[in-house]
This record gives structure tokens, sequence and C-alpha cells, in this order.
């Protein structure tokens, strides 16, 4: 099913009379009305040279944690590891910051440009363990696709 969504999400990225800002608004947006399980799907990047996160482009509801420090929460620890992070259950997380107490599972995939972890894509479900390696692939391919417009 996700596999389907690339040509769309190409499309999405690579329309060249709007900002960059704007295509990532609608890529999250696209994400969220596509994927049933994806609540609220965001961009959060590097701010800066500072060890923290500051969120970007998003669709879902409003939150709070615009900005948040490196290991802190699965964001900030992603931003440290470089690697992805699943979490099919936040409750059973010690170092979890909720955005909304409908959340129940997450998932957040390093984005690299020339190498170097510069974001982060994140996806919030309301859906206990939705997320699979297709979606950790698909998203891999997302954040691909993304940093070629960086």
């Amino acid at each position: 099913m996700l596999k389907q969504l690339q040509p769309s999400v190409i499309e999405l990225l690579t329309q060249n009379d709007q900002t960059v800002e704007e295509r990532l608004q609608q890529l999250c947006e696209f994400l969220k009305a596509r994927v049933p399980y994806y609540n609220w799907v965001g961009f959060y990047f590097r701010n800066g040279e500072r060890e923290e996160l500051k969120l970007g482009p998003y669709a879902g509801a409003p939150t709070e944690h615009d900005i948040i420090p490196f290991g802190k929460g699965i964001c900030g620890q992603v931003a440290v590891s470089n690697e992805n992070f699943v979490v099919p259950d936040v409750s059973a997380q010690d170092n979890y910051i909720a955005c909304s107490i409908n959340v129940r599972s997450e998932i957040v995939v390093p984005l690299f440009v020339d190498g170097k972890n510069i974001g982060q894509i994140d996806i919030d479900s309301e859906t206990p363990d939705p997320f699979s390696a297709e979606d950790e692939r698909f998203l891999e391919f997302v954040n691909r696709e993304v940093a070629k417009i960086l």
C-alpha cells in the first residue's frame, strides 16, 4: 500500500513553483490523509548549531513541543542515534514526550543530507503498534526524496 504512494510523494516534492516549506507542508497533509494510522505527521530540523530540534511543517493537532533538546523524547534520541526508532506502545517508554493523550505509538526516521543528520520525520498514531518494516522503508524513501530539495 505505501509503495503505491511513492509517485505522489515525488510529484509533491518536485513542484518547483512552491517553496520547500510549502512542499513539505503538502507532503505532511498528504501522508496524514492517505495513511489511516498516520494521525500526526511532521518534520523536526536541527536548530542551527544548537543541540536541539525545531518543529517544521506538520499536519495534525497543534503541539507545544516546537523545540526538543537532543536526547529528550523519541525525536531527541533519534537526533543522537541517527537510527530509526519505532515505538509500538508509547506508554512503555521512559523517555517519551507526550504530544496528545490519544497517541499510542510513534515512528521517527532520521533525515540525512550529505551523510549528516539534519532532522527527521515524526509520525504519531492513535493505533497501538501499527508500524512495520514497510513503514520504515517508505519513510526512508520519503526522507531521501526530501533531502533532494533541501
